[in-house]
């Protein structure tokens, strides 16, 4: 009977103890479910990452821009022009007249190859066997100009091969290869640009908001907030130790490039040092914007560290092609500050442009930094609860 005793005893506080497990467990829970941030973080971030790697990753270039001068305009050019034409590896976006616009071209129109035909091409490959095709790439970005070369002279084999087959004589047309900016096809010339703009946003932006947030977290901003000091100055307090490191991380990086990478700045380091200045100032902003919206540090770090990293990192340019995404993502790409800074830092560092080439890129950052400070400022708590 005492065994029977002590075996429900047991029964009862085993009972009793999973009552008071499943209640702290259903607490849990509830801290979970109340806070939305946390709850946004843990299910939407798992698909978002998926769905950007699931579209954005491709070792594909499609819908490649290029622009074709036939000085010869015969049956064998127009025959290769119609199928790069058909191809969905390139568009067709100009027909030159004259070499002297080519360079303009990739300055303005952002060509990825320009196909230039000699003079008499399909008398000299019927007299000859021998004709001489040109390829301007934009080397730049190593990885896609090597694709886009292999797409241009599998194209051009194909239809040396069916001449072959039609008239059974050995024809040979000889694609040359012209790359501009990149003639090495060091991969640290596309890298650089990419870092820059990744290491900017996580020095301005994420530790910004943490900063902002700590304050919050530990209670300490009310201290500050109640301080004769006005709300404005402790917020640009806040701010301007991650301004001068930035500019020390700019340094740092441009230094490194030149004398470790040899990658060369080819146009103006004035210029190159202020758009820089206006992407730091997009960046705390946005830090600042963030700050505002949290009141921790884990959920700070969070949005900053990984919602903001994955799509500059899959979406600004800087590892796969914009144009290879599908529209959606086109256009998602379209508010990343680093997507518009990396484009402006190859046109300057790269191709050695001045301002005129980087307007867009610099009004787009400039009307973002105001965009940010206007929200960040209005969603600042200035008052304590």
């Amino acid at each position: 009977m005492e065994f029977f005793n002590n075996l429900r005893d047991a029964l009862q506080e085993r009972q009793i103890s999973m009552k008071q497990f499943m209640s702290f467990v259903r607490k849990e829970f509830y801290h979970i479910f109340r806070d939305k941030t946390t709850m946004a973080i843990l299910l939407i971030l798992p698909i978002l990452m998926l769905v950007l790697f699931g579209y954005s990753i491709s070792t594909e270039v499609k819908n490649s821009k290029i622009a074709i001068l036939d000085s010869s305009n015969d049956v064998a050019t127009r025959a290769i022009i119609e199928k790069f034409r058909n191809s969905e590896y390139f568009s067709v976006k100009k027909m030159v007249n004259n070499p002297s616009e080519i360079q303009d071209l990739f300055k303005k129109d952002r060509l990825n190859m320009v196909l230039v035909f000699g003079d008499n091409f399909y008398e000299n490959l019927a007299h000859t066997g021998n004709a001489q095709v040109q390829l301007i790439v934009d080397g730049s970005d190593p990885n896609s100009a090597k694709t886009i070369v292999t797409y241009a002279t599998s194209i051009i084999g194909a239809y040396q091969l069916e001449l072959s087959k039609i008239d059974k004589i050995p024809f040979q047309i000889n694609p040359q290869i012209k790359l501009l900016y990149n003639p090495q096809m060091k991969g640290a010339y596309n890298f650089v640009p990419g870092v820059m703009g990744m290491i900017l946003m996580l020095i301005c932006a994420m530790m910004t908001s943490i900063s902002i947030a700590r304050e919050k977290e530990l209670g300490t901003m009310e201290v500050l907030l109640v301080s004769p000091m006005k709300p404005i100055y402790i917020i640009l307090s806040k701010i301007i130790p991650y301004f001068v490191l930035s500019l020390v991380n700019l340094a740092t990086i441009l230094l490194l490039s030149v004398f470790l990478l040899k990658v060369p700045i080819a146009g103006s380091l004035f210029w190159l040092i202020a758009f820089s200045l206006v992407y730091i100032f997009v960046n705390l902003s946005l830090g600042l914007l963030i700050s505002s919206i949290v009141d921790s540090q884990l959920v700070a770090l969070l949005i900053s560290g990984m919602v903001l990293m994955l799509p500059v990192i899959m979406l600004s340019g800087m590892m796969f092609p914009v144009e290879n995404m599908p529209v959606f993502f086109q256009w998602i790409s379209q508010i990343i500050p680093a997507k518009w800074y990396i484009i402006g830092v190859k046109k300057i560092m790269i191709k050695g442009l001045g301002l005129s080439s980087i307007i867009p890129e610099m009004s787009v950052l400039l009307g973002m930094g105001i965009v940010l400070v206007i929200a960040s400022l209005k969603n600042f708590k200035y008052r304590l609860e």
